[in-house]
């Protein structure tokens, strides 16, 4: 009998485990290999744009979220790890941010952080930390917020006079981080091709702004000479935030189209006063042939 009692007990214990097995399997990792998984170890993100970095259980489909935890930190550039947001049990809380991390989500393993209107201070490596009670786990990415240049090409208007100097100005404005790289080129009806000019260029300091972005502007000088005549001048800006380089064309009047404008303008005036001048003498000699008529009229009546 007791035999028959034990047996019957042992077989009902293994009926148990048949069933709170595949349970744990799916409610959360076996122990000891709970993991993380991060989409890839730098992320790139634009200044004010909205981001979401990745973090997700490993081989999970749902989450129990009563027995478990997330703790996001960001280690900036300074190396001072903070706290970004932090979830467990009926806690949660975000730091300093709009930080959040969807709990729809984070009942099928995801833990994704999201960031709103991405400031130039947020950028970092970031850290995923992950409790799903009795294991832990974790993982990081670095954060890389950049900021594409605003770039403009103009004349100098301080620079519009004939025989001097003439400035282009190729303005880039808003960029980050600093490094930025503009060149010059030039294209004529002779050579098809664009040549880079090496000489008469002046790069300016880069100027930092106070939302941490940089300005730059380069200058072309050009002497005067007829060569500039529908001549094609090229800024080109490469900065790590642009997927192919910025180019602007700007076409500088030539000295010769100038000159050739105020011959015109003389030509007209000259010819002007020409005709007036021969309406005039016409006008005179009309008036002087009427006035000798009618004085010799007078005199035949007399």
């Amino acid at each position: 009998m007791d035999e028959r009692v034990a047996g019957r007990v042992s077989w009902d214990f293994l009926r148990l485990l048949l069933v709170l097995i595949p349970v744990a399997w799916l409610t959360l990792p076996a122990a000891g290999v709970l993991k993380v998984e991060m989409a890839e170890e730098t992320q790139t993100v634009f200044l004010n744009d909205n981001a979401t970095i990745s973090c997700k259980v490993s081989g999970s489909s749902h989450l129990d979220i009563n027995i478990m935890g997330i703790t996001w930190f960001r280690e900036s550039l300074n190396e001072t790890e903070v706290k970004v947001f932090e979830f467990y049990g009926n806690h949660q809380e975000a730091f300093g941010s709009g930080a959040i991390v969807s709990l729809s989500r984070l009942k099928t393993g995801d833990a994704s952080l999201q960031l709103f209107g991405i400031q130039l201070r947020e950028a970092g490596r970031y850290r995923c930390e992950m409790v799903v009670t009795p294991e832990k786990a974790q993982g990081t990415v670095f954060l890389k917020v950049v900021a594409s240049p605003v770039s403009v090409l103009f004349q100098d208007p301080a620079t519009v006079k004939d025989n001097e100097d003439k400035y282009i100005l190729c303005k880039s404005s808003g960029f980050y981080p600093k490094d930025i790289n503009i060149t010059w080129n030039k294209w004529t009806q002779e050579d098809p091709q664009y040549l880079e000019i090496s000489e008469g260029i002046t790069t300016g300091p880069i100027v930092k702004n106070k939302d941490g972005t940089f300005n730059v502007t380069s200058r072309l000088r050009l002497k005067p000479s007829l060569d500039h005549n529908m001549t094609v001048y090229q800024c080109v800006v490469r900065h790590i935030s642009l997927p192919t380089s910025q180019r602007f064309n700007f076409t500088l009047p030539g000295i010769e189209s100038e000159k050739s404008t105020g011959v015109r303008i003389i030509v007209i005036c000259i010819g002007s006063i020409l005709v007036i001048g021969l309406i005039l003498g016409l006008g005179y000699f009309f008036w002087k042939s009427l006035l000798h008529v009618l004085v010799q009229d007078r005199m035949s009546d007399s």
